[in-house]
């Protein structure tokens, strides 16, 4: 089946509490729609073209199953030309990252085990983390150009097609063995740090757990800054902030884990743009999780790497921040009654990507018109009572059971508070609605409370009245 187009509309009478916004110095573009007729429920400037945040994840998560389906699997490979002998590798080991967007520090471990079981006690020869594909990906965003030195976040993750755990440190904190000691401080995946630690936690027997978190970069080497107190006798917290390198995070985790499996390393550990020969052979590999559990761990979680890296993989030519958006373009000008679309990148964190509530309302249409692959995207959404997020607990039960949907948001260099989805109508009929509220300047503030209880009472009419 395919996807009914969208007709022009002149209604803007069933937004009428998310219409006020506007009244407060937002720009406001929304529409909602039945599905199996095409009914306008209402709209307000439905052709605006503004800013998507994050929403914009369900055009690459649509792209991606369009172009591979639901089972589609990232390979990493580790290669060699090299010839073993009595356990030892005498040549360079390489590192093929597939672009896969969930591998994980789990995965890498397989990758070694792999390996171990061929009997390779010692490489003579270097470790090399081929980012052929895309990597280091250039910066075209504030917060992940400024990561590249410090950051207190993890959405500004740095891109590469060789990347392990988000491209993300995470550090467990537990309490010392006593009042007034430092904490205790590893990695969320074993013992090891696997990068350097300066540790200002101390461990209290009075007060609440408090702990903030910067990571800093100088020469080349990433230091999790860690200040604050836990309490005794409390459970670890786990702190998580992008690195500057993931190649380089990636590298030390493989030390680490080769270390682990008893596996030398004589020429050391070093990152390469150059792709593997064709007369490297395959010594392990690792096939990363379905596109289908991947998506909805991107859609749930919002995770901005995983979006962007997902975007890479599906451009054209030489991958780049350009390349991805252009391919998310051309998917999206291919669905019927979309109109006008400008995405810069996969993940929303680009506030020049532009798109109108019209176009992702025939995003959704179009998805729900494709029986194989509508389970799987919709699954990825969140419906309210049971979401992750907290903040989507808004509006009545019978909104919070009835829609599934994504949120997006940008607060610089102004505030964006977007959100889309599907609604299932009193009678069982569904439905879809976009709402994006762009600011004009970077004040009035505009917070979600605000917007989703405007959302949530417009679309709990439309609900109950069809």
């Amino acid at each position: 089946m395919v996807g009914l187009a969208l007709p022009v509309e002149a209604r803007a009478d069933g937004f009428p509490a998310t219409a006020a916004l506007a009244d407060k110095g937002f720009v406001v573009g929304a529409q909602a729609r039945l599905l199996d007729s095409g009914e306008s429920l209402g709209s307000i400037a439905p052709d605006q073209q503004m800013t998507p945040a994050s929403v914009s994840k369900l055009y690459t998560a649509a792209a991606a199953l369009k172009q591979w389906g639901p089972q589609k699997r990232f390979t990493t490979e580790l290669r060699s030309d090299g010839v073993i002998v009595d356990g030892v590798l005498k040549g360079d080991l390489f590192l093929d990252g597939g672009g896969d967007p969930g591998m994980t520090s789990e995965d890498y471990w397989l990758l070694v085990q792999g390996l171990a079981s061929r009997g390779i006690r010692r490489i003579d020869g270097r470790v090399l983390a081929s980012q052929w594909r895309f990597g280091p990906v250039n910066c075209i965003t504030t917060d992940r150009c400024d990561a590249r030195t410090r950051t207190r976040h993890a959405f500004d993750a740095q891109l590469t097609s060789t990347a392990v755990d988000f491209a993300t440190w995470c550090m467990r904190v537990m309490p010392g063995a006593a009042e007034g000691v430092p904490a205790r401080i590893s990695s969320c995946a074993g013992p090891a740090t696997l990068t350097r630690v300066d540790n200002r936690v101390t461990t209290v027997s009075q007060g609440s757990t408090g702990i903030s978190a910067e990571r800093t970069t100088v020469n080349d080497e990433d230091t999790m800054v860690l200040s604050g107190q836990i309490q005794l006798g409390s459970a670890p917290t786990s702190v998580y902030r992008s690195s500057a390198d993931p190649a380089a995070q990636t590298l030390k985790t493989l030390e680490s884990l080769m270390s682990d499996a008893g596996i030398a390393v004589t020429g050391g550990f070093a990152a390469t743009s150059s792709r593997p020969a064709e007369t490297t052979q395959v010594l392990s590999a690792v096939e990363g999780k379905p596109l289908q559990e991947q998506l909805l761990r991107m859609l749930n979680y919002s995770n901005n790497f995983m979006a962007d890296v997902l975007a890479l993989d599906l451009a054209s030519g030489t991958p780049s921040m350009a390349s991805a958006g252009a391919a998310l373009d051309a998917f999206a000008t291919g669905i019927p009654g979309h109109g006008p679309v400008d995405m810069r990148s996969g993940s929303g964190l680009t506030p020049e990507s532009q798109t109108s509530a019209r176009g992702v309302t025939a995003l959704l249409d179009h998805m729900y018109h494709q029986p194989a692959l509508f389970p799987v995207f919709v699954a990825g959404m969140q419906t309210p009572v049971n979401g992750p997020m907290n903040f989507i607990r808004r509006g009545s039960q019978r909104f919070q059971q009835s829609v599934m949907l994504k949120t997006g948001t940008l607060n610089e260099p102004v505030p964006v508070r977007a959100v889309a989805g599907y609604f299932r109508t009193q009678s069982g009929r569904w439905g879809a609605f976009t709402v994006m509220v762009n600011g004009r300047a970077p004040t009035p503030y505009i917070n979600w409370t605000t917007t989703l209880e405007a959302v949530a009472s417009d679309i709990d009419v439309m609900i109950a009245s069809h």
